[in-house]
């Protein structure tokens, strides 16, 4: 027996834990501290009334034996496959039902798509970067490059001529810069994967979250990309689903490689390794795609929305340097007087008992950034953004 030596280029504990510990350690020295966490990405809202009363109808059916659902199809549920298409056709992109992957969430995918491809891939990685890019690529012990983003490139790195890769990974916007793309910009990208015969991983988990009109929600929106780019999207952020868990891939019928279709190798990797997302979740996210659904789901996205700008105000305000918020829940802000991120991190959590996420640990060029998210309660919000700038005040 041998163990997967690739695990050992893993660091030892994934950023969270290592947030987690940390506000463990100071809640321990200062128990009575009141500690507003705005650090990890997780939605507070409760789930939409129509996604709610989805589940309790499908819930009910399962109790039934004229309605019970054993094994469902792995690809997903056709109710739930012409939904997800229909939301993309209001955007006007066309999706065939087959093309169209359920799953439980964009993490697991992110991970498992690679399946798809030889380790002997070159895989080219935004820095900073969502970290599960990096990991799942290095426990296949592949090469890893990365396009720095910057402040000097808005956080939005463009094609290096100089640069090949077998794999772009692309978030748009992005986690956790808050950045996105224009439709020019991701053209550049998507004339590069063709030219290069690469194939891009676009992640848009946070597609939602667009209100810039010249920023697209799908990569798919760009001329070209359904030969060159597998989606990725989650309903964590756009209706709650991060504990309900479901997402879905798309891969076009036209992406080939090396002769090979990969719609026709994803789906032969699902039929063999996944065994469909609950009958009720998947209840439960068609609800998501209704003309009811989307209404509910869009009052909490704004919701959060607000909560950035109440940050982003304070920021403002402060001089402060920042990119995010407009198009993304997340406010990706410069640590001020050249601190590093752990320092201001231990400072800020120190003198005003607030959490975030330390910008290095999503890459080398996330040091000296912080990420605060607007995922948290609008009170709480507005508390931490009163402290925030009475610590700024400060320095």
């Amino acid at each position: 027996m041998k163990l997967n030596p690739n695990y050992s280029s893993l660091k030892s504990s994934y950023l969270f834990i290592d947030i987690a510990h940390r506000v463990a350690a100071y809640k321990e020295k200062n128990p009575a501290a009141d500690i507003i966490r705005l650090g990890i990405g997780d939605v507070t809202l409760p789930l939409a009334q129509p996604v709610v009363k989805a589940l309790q109808e499908a819930s009910a059916e399962m109790g039934e034996a004229e309605t019970f659902h054993g094994y469902g199809p792995e690809q997903g549920y056709p109710f739930l496959r012409q939904g997800i298409a229909g939301y993309y056709a209001a955007r006007g992109i066309t999706l065939a039902q087959e093309e169209i992957f359920v799953s439980d969430g964009a993490k697991s995918d992110i991970g498992n798509i690679l399946e798809l491809f030889s380790p002997d891939n070159t895989v080219l990685i935004p820095d900073p970067v969502y970290p599960a890019y990096v990991d799942a690529n290095l426990m296949d012990g592949r090469k890893i490059i990365y396009a720095p983003a910057t402040k000097q490139n808005g956080f939005l790195p463009l094609p290096d001529n100089s640069v090949k890769a077998d794999i772009i990974y692309i978030c748009s916007p992005n986690n956790p810069t808050g950045a996105a793309y224009t439709k020019a910009q991701l053209a550049q990208w998507v004339n590069c994967a063709t030219k290069n015969e690469a194939v891009i991983l676009f992640d848009a988990a946070y597609e939602c979250f667009v209100s810039s009109p010249d920023v697209p929600r799908s990569i798919y929106e760009v001329e070209g990309a359904k030969e060159c780019a597998v989606e990725i999207c989650s309903l964590s952020k756009t209706a709650g689903f991060t504990g309900t868990r479901c997402g879905y891939t798309i891969v076009p019928n036209t992406l080939f490689a090396n002769g090979q279709s990969l719609n026709k190798m994803w789906n032969r990797r699902q039929t063999t390794k996944y065994n469909e997302t609950p009958y009720i979740v998947q209840r439960a996210a068609a609800a998501v795609f209704t003309p009811e659904g989307l209404a509910a789901c869009h009052k909490n996205i704004e919701y959060y929305k607000n909560n950035a700008g109440v940050i982003g105000k304070v920021l403002d305000q402060a001089s402060v340097w920042y990119s995010g918020g407009i198009n993304s829940p997340y406010i990706w802000m410069e640590c001020p007087n050249g601190m590093d991120s752990w320092q201001f991190f231990d400072l800020l959590l120190e003198k005003a008992n607030i959490v975030g996420t330390p910008g290095a640990g999503f890459g080398n060029n996330g040091n000296g950034y912080f990420r605060l998210t607007g995922f948290g309660n609008a009170e709480k919000t507005v508390e931490a953004a009163a402290r925030l700038k009475a610590f700024l005040s400060t320095l």
